[in-house]
């Protein structure tokens, strides 16, 4: 069984009786990711959160194969029938996001809308995911390199310094993010890229034409990229609402966390 070849280490919050979101993390990220928005979301919702594979102390016991976006996605689904979550809302975050999206897509049953934020259906053409797949292998091999702290305090400085996180490095907490990033092995993140990465990860955008469950597309004003992309998925999917967040780039629910838990509430809330 799929299962069987991970050890997820998650954790639930709050109360049970309330309505279930399943938060799924994006790369370098962990299970501690969406703290300060469950926080404004208080006792609202019961929340599962977790360390994607690669990521945290969740740990895979099978071959890498495991690390792909199918076996996870069945591996989620089988940690939520484990504890009986028949159905719930779904948030995930740029790679969490495109996972979110796959689970979507092909388990729409267990899920009764969904909040992608800065995501995307993947790459279209052959050509486009393997010239990805050769960009972040050239990435993974930085990452395995970056065995001392020092090494991978650098690595995490030039990956932020990338235009889609706009201003970032000027925020507050930033010095928190990354002790928090810190805290992820690289080789464990190397095998989550080259596995999980855009370049291997199937297109989604044909599905996502057919797609029923009501979405939210959430993208940062600075995160131009991710605009282009998040308005051709809003008028492919009837479904699919776009709302660009002020005052953020990439990572809304760091840079502008009040605005991203006031539109999830409006969402969540909706009538549909």
């Amino acid at each position: 069984m799929i299962g069987e070849n991970y050890q997820f280490y998650y954790s639930l919050i709050g109360n049970p009786d309330k309505p279930p979101i399943l938060f799924l993390h994006g790369f370098m990220g962990n299970i501690d990711e969406f703290n300060e928005a469950i926080k404004l979301l208080s006792d609202e919702f019961y929340y599962l959160i977790l360390d994607l594979p690669g990521h945290g102390k969740t740990k895979v016991l099978g071959g890498d194969e495991y690390y792909t976006m199918a076996n996870t996605a069945d591996a989620l689904i089988n940690l939520l029938d484990q504890l009986k979550i028949a159905k719930c809302f779904l948030i995930g975050y740029s790679m969490g996001g495109r996972l979110a999206l796959y689970l979507t897509l092909h388990f729409p049953e267990r899920f009764h809308k969904v909040v992608l934020e800065s995501a995307s259906p993947g790459l279209t053409t052959e050509l486009e995911r393997l010239e990805r797949i050769k960009l972040d292998t050239q990435i993974g091999r930085k990452l395995t390199r970056s065995l001392g702290k020092s090494d991978f305090v650098t690595f995490l400085s030039n990956w932020y310094n990338q235009p889609i996180f706009g201003s970032i490095k000027n925020h507050p907490e930033y010095d928190r993010m990354i002790k928090s990033r810190l805290q992820n092995n690289p080789q464990e993140l190397d095998k989550s890229l080259r596995f999980m990465g855009i370049g291997c990860q199937p297109s989604l955008w044909e599905k996502l034409q057919i797609n029923k469950i009501p979405l939210l597309l959430l993208v940062g004003e600075y995160d131009k990229k991710f605009i282009s992309i998040n308005t051709e998925m809003a008028q492919i999917c009837k479904f699919a609402q776009l709302k660009i967040i002020s005052n953020a780039g990439h990572n809304i629910h760091f840079e502008n966390t009040l605005a991203f838990v006031e539109n999830i509430k409006d969402f969540l809330y909706a009538a549909t």
